[in-house]
């Protein structure tokens, strides 16, 4: 028996609709993913009942010892999974990470560079409409008309010129490993510090299967679901710690505190105050689940399927930001198929294929309208999807946007979309 269906009648109809939703389409954003019934289950348990300021060992409430427990286990995890010496749980998304990341390192109108949004970047990298563009002076930097991929000329150039005080790689919609050594290395010529937001290639990082950023970066900041298969939410890492050169310290002793503390306190109470402790177990569950074996095996499927997908839709005449990708990314610019990414993303919503419209980089449309979509493979390959379904995916993506007017070409695609994800469910029923 459903208590939900019993309580809540209204709210159960549409849990159920949207269950139906993700097991009958094809889940296509690069963002999105399923998380095991294991990480649901303890996303949904009893720990949400648990307020818990403060840290393990250090809490302002009482009853706190089995909280401690989980939380502990999820920065121990955490560190293993990405060899890092530092780890913090609690950002409850990877925006609020950012901002703490940023509000330790920098101070509010200090010079920061970040990738621009319509090249890739993310809204915390600097977007005027964003805190982060409110709070600092950012410079951003661009992907080469050319090649798609950051430009470093230009960015040695802005760093230069600007002499930022951190610099920001990553970016939301990149397809290409993300270059920690090249940026390093600028960051060094102009003394700044470095920050990777690898929110997207995680899963593949903590896999071995793409360059980490832990021996070049000073501060590391991912979320927990994407390609890490976690609950959504955020975390902030570090390679080493370090003292802080900014000469803070502790009031009595006088001892300089490392910057591990100063994350920290700017996590909490800094930006946020009680840690979401159901959350936070659940992502222990998932870096449980990341330190399996089979997860590597994962991981690397995601990769194959990204290269079925570039070579099915090179084939196919579409045009790929970069000419293709490093990790599951790929961002398809449209301009050549004479139909927006607005457009494209309501034909194939209703063919049953979810993705999302966005930006290219020297984009002349709107972001509201856009020349492009992003699509990623993390979510069909946690379904067990492999190469015969990735190009039989294709051809129905070339089939819609092909003829986006002809309705019922769009209802027989979803049709055989629905028998395709019956063949490979979600979860046990």
């Amino acid at each position: 028996m459903s208590f939900l269906s019993q309580g809540d009648p209204d709210l159960y109809a549409i849990l159920e609709r949207e269950i139906h939703r993700e097991e009958s389409t094809l889940e296509l954003i690069a963002s999105e993913n399923f998380t095991s019934q294991a990480v649901m289950e303890m996303a949904g348990g009893v720990m949400t009942n648990k307020y818990a300021e403060g840290y393990p060992g250090k809490r302002y409430y009482g009853g706190c010892d089995f909280v401690d427990e989980a939380e502990n286990l999820a920065r121990e995890r955490l560190r293993k999974l990405f060899g890092a010496e530092y780890t913090n749980v609690q950002p409850h998304s990877g925006s609020q990470a950012n901002m703490a990341a940023l509000m330790t390192f920098v101070k509010p109108g200090d010079t920061v560079m970040g990738l621009d949004l319509a090249h890739g970047g993310h809204l915390t990298h600097g977007s005027p409409v964003n805190f982060s563009g409110q709070l600092y002076n950012f410079v951003s930097y661009q992907v080469s008309r050319d090649t798609g991929r950051v430009d470093f000329d230009s960015v040695y150039k802005l760093a230069n010129e600007h002499q930022p005080k951190l610099i920001i790689c990553g970016g939301s919609a990149y397809p290409r490993y993300i270059e920690f050594e090249e940026f390093r290395e600028i960051a060094n010529q102009v003394n700044a510090y470095l920050m990777a937001d690898i929110a997207h290639p995680s899963g593949l990082v903590a896999a071995g299967l793409h360059p980490s950023p832990m021996e070049y970066c000073d501060v590391v900041t991912s979320t927990t679901h994407k390609t890490l298969r976690g609950p959504r939410g955020g975390i902030i890492m570090m390679g080493k710690d370090f003292e802080n050169p900014w000469g803070k310290i502790v009031p009595k002793s006088g001892r300089i505190k490392n910057v591990s503390e100063l994350i920290d306190s700017m996590v909490m109470p800094g930006i946020q105050g009680g840690p979401l402790m159901h959350i936070i177990a659940a992502k222990a569950v998932a870096f449980g689940e990341a330190l399996q074996p089979k997860f590597k095996s994962y991981a690397q499927q995601i990769l194959n399927n990204a290269q079925s997908m570039v070579d099915g839709l090179l084939q196919l005449d579409y045009q790929l930001v970069s000419g293709g990708t490093d990790t599951h990314v790929m961002l398809i610019d449209l301009s050549n198929k004479h139909i927006t990414g607005k457009k494209a993303e309501i034909t194939l919503g209703k063919a049953g294929i979810t993705v999302n419209k966005n930006m290219v980089p020297f984009d002349e449309r709107s972001p509201f309208v856009t020349s492009g979509i992003r699509v990623g493979t993390p979510a069909i390959t946690t379904r067990g999807m492999g190469d015969p379904e990735i190009r039989q995916i294709v051809r129905w993506i070339d089939e819609a946007l092909s003829d986006p007017e002809n309705e019922v070409g769009l209802a027989r695609i979803k049709s055989n979309v629905n028998e395709l994800c019956s063949n490979f469910p979600i979860y046990a029923h």
